[in-house]
């Protein structure tokens, strides 16, 4: 069986799931809805038109002030579609209720062999604590492209390091179970010309008592993305820069690399889990609720750098 896809949106994340469709043998046809002249692929204008094309599977890649509205209509105007939500699922908690349509949560760092390791190598056993940092400089994400101009730079587009760096807090509570925010940094510390926030900082507790810090910014120069993990006969250090870990179980010590992962692999695994029906690991629209709960949490309890 093979499926039509439509991606909704296209810049750089639109451009990337178009072209990671096209190629997988899953899918016979990939359509974009755009404002955009040019685009490689077969293009249509308004949401209106959707119905025309009556695809099987959805990819949600337009600016995330959008997808609210977005999920909106498909669940008054289909049935029956697979919907992924690029993350994060909305610019802040909404009480949508999904009955139509199956809706995913496009985290798709579930999928990278490192953190499939440290979910299975965790599973069952008594956490103490976690250490997150994930810092890069936001100048360098899109080249090509000023930063200034870019929804990440701007509040109305949703931008902001917490909402585009959130795949730190949905692995660590897919992981380690929900996290009660204890302590947060939410605010602008560098001399980046955005109006939106370039630093979090978090400190709190899983439900099970590990203690959590997570840190995120737009300004670390040499991207760095780390976890550390000690718990019950285990310690995990892992770099998902460098794609390596190092793991001490029971006494045993282990290293782990994947050097030649694809920077698409991720996305295509996700794909692949999504359009086979699989759906094991993805995150459910629930999870993604969830988060939002967290994200809106951490605002409302957050002290200004």
């Amino acid at each position: 069986m093979t499926f039509t896809a439509l991606v909704i949106g296209y810049g750089s994340i639109g451009s990337r799931h178009a072209g990671i469709l096209a190629s997988m043998s899953l899918v016979d046809e990939v359509y974009v809805l755009s404002s955009q002249e040019h685009i490689p692929y077969k293009t249509i204008r308004s949401m209106k038109e959707i119905k025309d094309i009556d695809p099987d599977y959805i990819v949600l890649a337009s600016n995330t002030s959008m997808h609210y509205e977005e999920l909106c209509y498909f669940e008054n105007n289909f049935r029956d579609k697979t919907i992924l939500v690029e993350k994060p699922l909305f610019q802040q908690y909404h009480d949508l209720n999904i009955q139509n349509n199956s809706v995913w949560v496009g985290y798709n760092l579930r999928f990278h062999p490192l953190i499939q390791l440290i979910k299975k190598k965790t599973d069952g056993k008594k956490l103490w604590h976690i250490q997150v940092f994930c810092g890069s400089y936001l100048p360098e994400w899109r080249p090509g492209r000023d930063y200034r101009d870019t929804s990440s730079a701007r509040r109305e587009k949703a931008g902001g390091v917490l909402l585009d760096l959130s795949h730190e807090l949905d692995y660590v509570q897919w992981m380690a179970g929900k996290v009660v925010p204890e302590y947060v940094v939410l605010g602008k510390a560098s001399d980046l010309n955005i109006e939106t926030d370039d630093l979090f900082v978090l400190v709190g507790r899983t439900e099970e008592e590990a203690t959590v810090q997570i840190t995120l910014n737009y300004f670390t120069r040499q991207p760095v993305r780390k976890i550390i993990i000690d718990g019950e006969g285990i310690s995990i250090e892992g770099d998902l820069i460098a794609g390596s870990a190092k793991v001490t179980e029971d006494g045993n010590k282990l290293d782990y690399a994947w050097p030649e992962l694809s920077p698409n692999f991720t996305y295509q695994a996700e794909h692949e889990n999504l359009l086979s029906r699989d759906f094991d690991g993805a995150c459910t629209f629930l999870e993604g609720q969830e988060l939002m709960r967290l994200i809106d949490l951490c605002q409302s309890k957050s002290i200004s750098y």
